[in-house]
């Protein structure tokens, strides 16, 4: 089973020219853990992924739905470097890219079982099998995965327990936690049934397809900072919905299945 998440982009400073954000340290199961943090100032990402000593764990990143989808940016760590890589799809080992565009920042043994590593690279590396970052983005996708054996060799199968998918979407960052773009949607994915849950009032919901196409609007009763949304009857798929108060509107990607 894929495992998704909410992941929002949190601003590292609050001053009105902040340089960096971070998504801060990520919990990617049991033996891992990553943090993504984007410098405007200089345009790199450093990338500080924590796994265990004695087996491969890989990191998946850009927008998409799905572990190991074909043409998706990955990396992976073999015991020597952080490799650069590109998936050609579920079932296949990665390809690995023909320049490694991350530097080593790192490497240091966290505990007895783990150890973290610290590379670093620009958003826009300038070679089309690297996601390219955009700092104005407010979200990113993330799949990892955990060799299943000790082992460095990455075509070892991984086990159906040790990968998972983290997807959200979010179109600003905000400084205020009263923001419906600090709203939480769960679960997600889910059959149709999802809740809400915001600091702030939510007047509708507006659900549009992944194209754009509008589906439908679901009236909030009472203006409420919690709702639960029902859109049961959907194709399964992904979908965008636009929530609405009186004073802004934030957009976040949603799964049927």
């Amino acid at each position: 089973m894929k495992l998704k998440i909410t992941l929002l982009l949190t601003l590292l400073s609050l001053g009105a020219f902040a340089q960096s954000k971070s998504t801060g340290n990520i919990a990617l199961g049991a033996n891992m853990s990553a943090n993504l943090t984007l410098n405007n100032a200089t345009s790199t990402v450093t990338l500080s992924l924590t796994g265990p000593n004695d087996k491969w764990f890989s990191l998946q990143f850009g927008s998409f739905t799905g572990g190991m989808q074909a043409g998706t940016d990955v990396v992976y760590w073999n015991n020597t470097t952080l490799v650069d890589a590109r998936h050609v799809g579920i079932g296949s080992a990665p390809s690995v890219d023909a320049t490694n565009n991350w530097t080593f920042v790192s490497n240091n043994p966290t505990g007895a079982t783990q150890r973290t590593i610290v590379f670093t690279r620009p958003f826009n590396t300038g070679d089309v099998n690297d996601y390219t970052f955009n700092y104005a983005d407010a979200n990113i996708d993330l799949a990892w995965a955990i060799a299943n054996s000790a082992t460095y060799a990455v075509t070892s199968y991984h086990g159906g327990g040790n990968r998972g998918v983290l997807v959200d979407t979010a179109t600003t960052l905000s400084l205020d936690k009263f923001s419906l773009n600090n709203a939480q949607v769960y679960p997600n994915p889910s059959n149709g049934d999802f809740n809400i849950k915001s600091e702030t009032i939510i007047t509708k919901v507006n659900v549009y397809t992944q194209t754009g196409a509008f589906v439908k609007t679901v009236e909030v009763e009472n203006n409420a900072d919690n709702a639960a949304i029902n859109i049961n009857g959907l194709s399964t798929g992904v979908y965008l919905i636009e929530l609405v108060n009186d004073t802004e509107k934030s957009w976040k990607k949603i799964i049927v299945n």
